[in-house]
């Protein structure tokens, strides 16, 4: 009867979102990009017992860094894959809260189709069913602004929000993917857990992410240094407001604190969310610009297709890719998808996340730009290096 009691208070005080002593948390994807910083965030969290970091696999020089986190929590690295049921079982059992950032991010269609919707939308109902199953409480998405769009080079959209309700029509793998796993995660807000309890879900929309480690910079300045510093100029008409990997960490952080909040949790349940900073709104290209000129890199000032050509171009070879598919895999070097989040004008206030949840983007833009730019100095300096030996 006593033990009955106790287990009682323990699931009004974990499952109806009141902060309690010794909870854990579960990060998939915490070898990436993004989840590596919010295992770094959750570590000087109040009372955090345990923090579970998964991914498929972690690299060396990870790995050693988390086991130097032990000292200040107990943090537990699962290696496994996103689509085993059994696995992700094992993984939230016992766990209080689940952040899930695991997914393939593909805009120019590099992965086989049916991968990156498996991984990305059966593998997110297959951790949702994982955490009805293990009793988990509050499960956070990381989706993404390319659910919301945008469908056409024309439309512009400034300093959009929530409100507009806006929703992307493409049926290339990655938005379409992360629209339907957005859904699938709003919708299981309230379902009732295996203990009784009630699953309470959110979802945060960032904009591209950049930062120190960001792949895609990481590419772009070896494909400059590669061109004797000269950058690819593909998104000229593009006007973005990108965000800093460490400012949407840190929302992860807030939305979570604010989900386990009794006052804060219920106008956040069920909502998603746009995630920008005070980055100022520019192009891709630019971005990449401002980020790399120290080191002589410049914009290619060839001149280029027309937008509407290029679009039209994007479509034909759709079309040959489609026609060949039955004797020949054709992958079009773009399609018409990526030259339109390319030339497109399509920025987000973050307002009701300030709102809701008490968001505030930790580094400034100075801060960010200065940390980046650090982190491209490593890559580049060594390239520069091995260039005046080699005419010595």
């Amino acid at each position: 009867m006593l033990a009955c009691v106790f287990w009682f208070l323990a699931s009004i005080s974990c499952y109806s979102g009141l902060p309690m002593a010794g909870w854990s948390c579960l990060v998939t994807g915490a070898g990436g990009f993004l989840g590596q910083r919010i295992v770094r965030l959750l570590v000087e969290e109040k009372e955090v017992q345990e923090i579970r970091a998964l991914d498929k696999v972690f690299r060396p020089e990870l790995r050693e860094e988390f086991s130097k986190l032990q000292s200040k929590v107990k943090l537990t690295v699962l290696e496994g894959d996103i689509l085993d049921e059994q696995f992700l079982k094992r993984a939230c059992q016992g766990a209080s809260a689940v952040i899930h950032t695991a997914s393939i991010i593909d805009v120019t269609n590099l992965f086989n189709p049916q991968v990156t919707m498996n991984v990305n939308v059966e593998g997110t109902q297959l951790l949702l069913e994982a955490c009805s199953q293990a009793s988990v409480p509050i499960f956070i998405y990381t989706s993404s602004v390319a659910v919301a769009g945008p469908n056409s080079y024309r439309e512009i959209i400034q300093n959009g929000h929530e409100e507009a309700h806006l929703e992307t029509k493409w049926s290339s793998p990655y938005p379409y993917s992360k629209k339907l796993a957005e859904k699938a995660v709003l919708a299981a807000n309230g379902l009732p857990l295996k203990n009784g309890g009630t699953l309470y879900t959110c979802a945060l929309r960032p904009m591209f992410i950049y930062g120190e480690g960001s792949p895609t910079l990481y590419y772009l300045m070896h494909e400059g240094l590669n061109n004797n510093g000269i950058l690819t100029h593909n998104c000229k008409f593009s006007r973005a407001n990108p965000v800093y990997v460490g400012n949407i960490a840190w929302a992860h952080i807030m939305a979570l604190r604010a989900l386990r909040d009794p006052k804060k949790a219920p106008s956040i349940q069920g909502q998603f969310y746009y995630i920008s900073d005070d980055t100022p709104p520019q192009s891709y290209d630019d971005l990449t610009y401002t980020l790399s000129k120290k080191w002589g890199f410049c914009l290619d000032s060839r001149m280029r297709l027309p937008i509407f050509l290029k679009y039209w171009l994007a479509f034909l070879l759709e079309i040959v890719s489609f026609l060949l598919s039955p004797i020949y895999k054709y992958r079009p070097p773009f399609d018409r998808h990526l030259v339109t989040w390319q030339n497109s004008v399509f920025t987000f206030s973050y307002k009701k996340a300030q709102r809701d949840m008490g968001y505030e983007p930790l580094f400034s833009w100075e801060e960010a730009k200065k940390r980046t730019t650090e982190w491209i100095d490593a890559l580049v300096e060594p390239h520069q290096e091995a260039l005046k030996t080699k005419t010595l």
